[in-house]
């Protein structure tokens, strides 16, 4: 396993990290097996992986109490956990309460890596609740970072970080937190807006990246012989004509012509490469300037080993400029958001 300096921080992260977000189960993903996250969980540990993310949101918590039971047998110096906190909890006076419930579902002491999940401001946090109450008067900037720190302060957490700030709420953070470590951001072949603005910044000024969305949840797997195939609840992002999922709210005509010739054109690489699509675009991913660590998900053991593998030897330079040709009318497309579920207008990350 490879490790990498996040940013100019002394955290150091595996390359390849655990996106948990499946564990304990619920809607979107269906059920998750606590026998099969205790043995992925334990598996990645011999792998070499120390870095696994979790969030409050996720699952309704659920998703932290099964990492927090895989967990269970392991030395706490092996893991690095990450986790999130809603945007609608950042107030100073309940932003402690939902730090110690996730430490209590991770049955640990401290978080090492604590993230607000979304920028604070009303309509990133609508998706979060709908209570008018916090809509009508959110938390401020200054308030949900002044009381990270004390909670950093106090031991509960080591490192605070960021996921999906664009480059003005990214600033505004930095303005009350100047030592944040961490943006995570989505990235991978068919989701690169962040090599737009935002991932040049990060390496700048010394903030590590995070990448999720490596495999786009599964598409970027060769799960689905084609787009029409992803489950409809899946079908909620930008790359979709608006109409394909009943869930869908960016209200845009897709870019399914640009990404169906994209994995066209990354199945002809994998070909000729002998990878399979995933470990393509694992390893292309791990090989983005600025990337700390990527996120892979994994419900086996068998699944993880292969994501794995991609780790071993990196893309050849002319196999990553084939790739990103047969990308970029993707990236075209769907431009600089990289909000990929909202429309350019309504983009929550700015």
């Amino acid at each position: 396993m490879e490790y990498r300096q996040c940013g100019r921080s002394g955290l150091r992260l595996s390359a390849l990290g655990l996106g948990c977000w499946a564990f304990g189960g619920g809607a979107y993903w269906g059920d998750c097996n606590q026998a099969d996250a205790d043995a992925v969980v334990h598996r990645a540990v011999e792998l070499g992986i120390n870095y696994f993310d979790a969030a409050e949101a996720y699952n309704a918590g659920r998703s932290e109490e099964s990492l927090g039971r895989a967990l269970r047998g392991l030395r706490r110096e092996q893991v690095i956990l990450g986790t999130k906190v809603s945007p609608s909890n950042c107030y100073a006076a309940k932003l402690p309460e939902h730090c110690e419930a996730s430490l209590r579902r991770l049955g640990v002491e401290h978080i090492d890596l604590y993230m607000i999940h979304w920028p604070i401001h009303p309509h990133s946090i609508r998706h979060f609740t709908d209570d008018d109450t916090v809509l009508r008067n959110p938390p401020t900037v200054h308030e949900a970072f002044a009381t990270l720190k004390k909670l950093r302060e106090q031991g509960k957490v080591r490192y605070i970080g960021v996921s999906n700030f664009g480059e003005a709420r990214l600033e505004e953070a930095l303005g009350v937190c100047p030592d944040l470590v961490v943006n995570q951001l989505p990235y991978s072949l068919l989701t690169r807006a962040i090599e737009r603005d935002i991932l040049p910044r990060c390496r700048r000024i010394g903030i590590g990246v995070i990448g999720y969305m490596t495999l786009l949840q599964g598409v970027l797997a060769d799960l689905y012989p084609s787009l029409a195939d992803v489950p409809p609840h899946q079908r909620r992002t930008r790359h979709f004509h608006y109409t394909r999922s009943a869930l869908t709210r960016h209200g845009e005509l897709g870019a399914e012509e640009e990404t169906n010739a994209a994995l066209a054109g990354i199945r002809r690489i994998m070909h000729d490469t002998g990878m399979t699509m995933a470990e393509v675009a694992t390893k292309w991913a791990l090989a983005g300037e600025g990337i700390s660590c990527c996120l892979i998900g994994a419900r086996k053991v068998s699944k993880l080993e292969e994501n794995v593998r991609a780790v071993q030897r990196p893309l050849p330079p002319e196999i990553i400029r084939q790739l990103n040709i047969v990308t970029q009318p993707v990236l075209d497309k769907l431009g600089n958001s990289f909000d990929y579920y909202e429309s350019v207008e309504n983009n929550r990350t700015r």
